[in-house]
């Protein structure tokens, strides 16, 4: 008689942490974190690690065009519902209500390149 396509394979079976919930799961890896930190052995990042590592995450998502465009088809539907926003950048001409450090009228800069 043929096997059952219903019988679970040597890819598809599921042992001990992949078996289980994702609840139950993060359950565990929680216990093994604070138990890391209890012990002295989990990493914590400076502030210069982390400013890193967000920079280095910014810079690997802006390279995906598709991905900018869509949020930033989602920001624009978002914004566009706001009808008082809107008409307040209708009264103005569409000028930036802030003014930048070097007296222009767009965005104002607010941290370092």
């Amino acid at each position: 008689m043929p096997e059952s396509s219903n019988e679970p394979t040597k890819e598809t079976l599921r042992r001990g942490f992949a078996a289980m919930e994702p609840r139950r799961q993060r359950q565990i890896a929680s216990k093994g974190g604070k138990a890391a930190h209890e012990s002295g052995r989990a990493h914590e990042f400076t502030p210069e690690e982390a400013r890193s590592a967000g920079r280095k995450g910014g810079e690997r998502v802006s390279t995906d065009r598709a991905h900018m465009a869509a949020i930033g088809r989602k920001g624009g539907e978002r914004v566009s519902t706001d009808r008082a926003h809107m008409a307040a950048i209708g009264r103005t001409g569409g000028k930036s209500r802030t003014k930048r450090s070097d007296g222009s009228g767009g965005p104002a800069v607010t941290g370092a390149a």
